[in-house]
């Protein structure tokens, strides 16, 4: 029986995720901040007064929309191999 030596030592921490995956992450996050802030607003000042403004097409079909993106966006980047090379 001989000795075996360990050759694969790596220094420091091992992230999951690399740069690739924090740049997908970020965006994702951007999309879904703005469909956010895209939804917001719309209220009247008069609760007497309806204001048709809320039903428009940036709060009803736009936001949701960046957001389902921004989601689907974090899913990828979460799912995304980066150490995995083309062939």
């Amino acid at each position: 029986m001989g000795k075996k030596k360990i050759t694969n030592q790596k220094k420091g921490p091992q992230f999951i995720f690399q740069r690739k995956n924090y740049v997908f992450l970020f965006i994702g996050i951007a999309c879904i901040a703005l469909g956010f802030i895209l939804m917001s607003g719309g209220g009247s000042d008069d609760p007497n007064v309806f204001n048709p403004e809320i039903y428009n097409f940036r709060r009803i079909r736009l936001a949701p929309f960046l957001v389902l993106v921004g989601l689907g966006i974090q899913i990828y980047a979460i799912l995304l191999d980066p150490s995995k090379k083309k062939s």
